[in-house]
């Protein structure tokens, strides 16, 4: 049984593509559906096409280059893209890089997938919210995973460490280089420094304005119903289906994939168009 059974796609439904693969990321991966939703109605208003006029961030959530790379290096093969972990290297500086310029842009076009982006999310989700309650000794709110993507989960760590202890305490003078670049988020219009406990709380409330801003006709996959054993596994059929329904739907003609390989089929998804 495919992992993908349950989705259906069509032309005329690209926001249901959407919000499908972001609930098959939360079942897979345990992380809260809302905070995936939510974060990525902030960072993209749900398009998968989305660029940063400002930086190398592109898709639903954004990941700049660099951080996208670091994430299928290290979970890329947990979802049949192999072939692109192992073309990922680290450098001596931290560094992440592909060898070969043109898989590099086939591997970094994934971005734009929502299927792939959305459980590259998750998983990136999953491994900040393990990190966070190890440290901070508690669970781990959907708040938290969003400041664990503004300020770095160690930075996240961090602040939260300090809310926890001290909430009313102001955040500026832990945070000076974040405070200077996000002004408005450390200080309010009056200049005066804002606490802990209101900057989270700010955070928290964004990122359920970004669920609310959705409205109620959100459709997606039962998160609820059971996963088959392998569901873990993202196969390559599953995106060439997904994408090939999409293509003939929007074609009004029936169109019967082939792929050869896993490789193959991921290369066709990251220059067919997402």
């Amino acid at each position: 049984m495919s992992a993908f059974a349950d989705i259906t796609v069509t032309g005329a439904s690209a926001g249901n593509r959407v919000t499908n693969a972001i609930a098959m990321a939360s079942r897979r991966t345990g992380v809260d559906f809302g905070y995936l939703l939510g974060q990525a109605k902030i960072e993209s208003s749900l398009n998968p096409n989305a660029r940063a006029s400002t930086s190398s961030a592109r898709g639903l959530y954004q990941f700049i280059d660099q951080s996208w790379l670091a994430v299928i290096d290290k979970h890329g093969s947990e979802y049949g893209l192999g072939w692109a972990a192992d073309a990922v290297s680290r450098g001596s500086n931290g560094r992440y890089y592909v060898s070969d310029p043109n898989l590099r842009q086939q591997i970094l076009d994934l971005r734009s997938h929502p299927e792939t982006a959305s459980v590259m999310a998750a998983e990136h989700a999953a491994d900040n919210k393990a990190y966070l309650e190890q440290r901070l000794g508690r669970e781990a709110q959907p708040v938290d995973l969003y400041l664990a993507h503004f300020l770095g989960v160690g930075g996240a760590a961090k602040f939260l460490s300090t809310h926890d202890r001290a909430p009313q305490a102001t955040a500026a003078s832990l945070f000076p280089a974040a405070a200077r670049a996000n002004r408005s988020i450390f200080y309010d219009r009056q200049g005066n420094a804002r606490s802990f406990a209101e900057i989270r709380d700010r955070f928290a409330g964004k990122l359920q304005k970004g669920m609310d801003s959705i409205g109620g006709d959100v459709r997606y996959a039962d998160a609820s119903a059971s996963l088959p054993a392998n569901a873990k596994t993202i196969q390559p059929a599953d995106y060439v289906r997904i994408e090939t329904q999409r293509l003939a739907s929007a074609a009004d003609v029936t169109v019967t994939p082939q792929p050869q390989t896993a490789r193959l089929a991921y290369l066709m998804l990251a220059t067919l168009g997402r």
